[in-house]
Order: C-alpha cells, then sequence, then structure tokens
C-alpha cells in the first residue's frame, strides 16, 4: 500500500524521510484497553498517534512507554501527540525540529499553515461522520479532496474513515480510531 501511495502522490508532495506509513491509528480511551490486538493487526510499518489526554501526565507518559513497545515490537512508528516532549519518532500537531511532524487541518488556511511551516504531512478531517465528533460539519469526499490538492506534503484522511470508507474515497493513506481499533 505505501509502494501506491508513493505513485499516487505529486512530485512536490515527496518526504526527505523513510516512507510515510499509509496507515494511522489513532488513539484515546475508547482503544487503550483493545490497542495491543489492534497494533498486532496492522500492516508492518503502519504509524501511531498517541493521544490518551484523558489520563494524568506520569501515567500517560508510562502508557506511552509501552505502547512505543508495542509498535516497534510491530514494526511500526509512534507519533506523539500534545505537548510532552518524550521520545518519539515524531509529534503530531506540534513541531519539533528533526522530528516527523504530523500537522493536523480543517480549512485551507489551515493546510498554507502547514505548508509554510514545513509540515511533513498534514491530516485532514473530518472527511466523514465521527463518533468522537458528533453532529459536527463534515469536508466530504469532494470537498476533501479539493482541500488536500493544496497540501506541499501526503495527505491522510481522518475522520470517520474505515477500509471500505478509504476504498470508497481511493485515498491510500489514512487514519482511524474505531476505524482501527
Amino acid at each position: 500500500m505505501i509502494g501506491a501511495y508513493s505513485r499516487a502522490m505529486r512530485p512536490r508532495q515527496t518526504l526527505s524521510r523513510d516512507p510515510l506509513p499509509s496507515l494511522w491509528l489513532l488513539t484515546d480511551a475508547r482503544n487503550d484497553a483493545v490497542l495491543g490486538r489492534a497494533l498486532a493487526r496492522l500492516p508492518r510499518g503502519s504509524g501511531l498517534v498517541f493521544r490518551h489526554y484523558h489520563l494524568p501526565p506520569a501515567e500517560r507518559r508510562a502508557r506511552f512507554a509501552q505502547v512505543r513497545r508495542l509498535c516497534r515490537a510491530h514494526g511500526h512508528i509512534a507519533v506523539l501527540a500534545g505537548e510532552a516532549r518524550w521520545p518519539a519518532d515524531g509529534h503530531y500537531g506540534r513541531k519539533i525540529m528533526g522530528r516527523l511532524w504530523l500537522a493536523t487541518a480543517h480549512s485551507a488556511r489551515e493546510i498554507a499553515r502547514a505548508n509554510l511551516r514545513g509540515a511533513d504531512a498534514v491530516l485532514l478531517s473530518p472527511v466523514f461522520p465521527t463518533r468522537s465528533h458528533p453532529g459536527a460539519a463534515t469536508l466530504g469526499p469532494v470537498r476533501f479532496r479539493l482541500l488536500a490538492r493544496l497540501s506541499a506534503v501526503p495527505v491522510v484522511a481522518l475522520g470517520g474513515m474505515d477500509r471500505g470508507r478509504a476504498l470508497a474515497l481511493r485515498w491510500p493513506c489514512w487514519a482511524a480510531i474505531d476505524g482501527l481499533s
């Protein structure tokens, strides 16, 4: 799937690092109990975005260390969300020099900001309705594609994604919480 993603990218959408994972699992309180099984089922070379904002700082750090070890055991990369600066393969939503940076975007303005600041990839959301934000407006497939074309870097589809929706969207790089847990 990563090879298909590389071929699908426009020439300006390249990374100077190893290929970006095409599949990303995001964590939160809902999928904490099944993370071990979920990571084992993901294809080798997938990515994990560790959020777990529900935990107090010390517990969150300890849980991240456990999850990071699981990621290593299964050949995945572990990206850390939030303000923490613990050892991680990259950061979600926050730029730290020298590390993979996954920016978040919901609009053309946010994509432009990610382009200017040098993001390695953009998680563009919400494509479809989600349990995380019930009733929130969604981009839908057409607006998602129009916005994705504005990005200078790979775009990861997020929001209500699962394998079936990724296939219907014909987008090779996607992320989910429930859809992969």
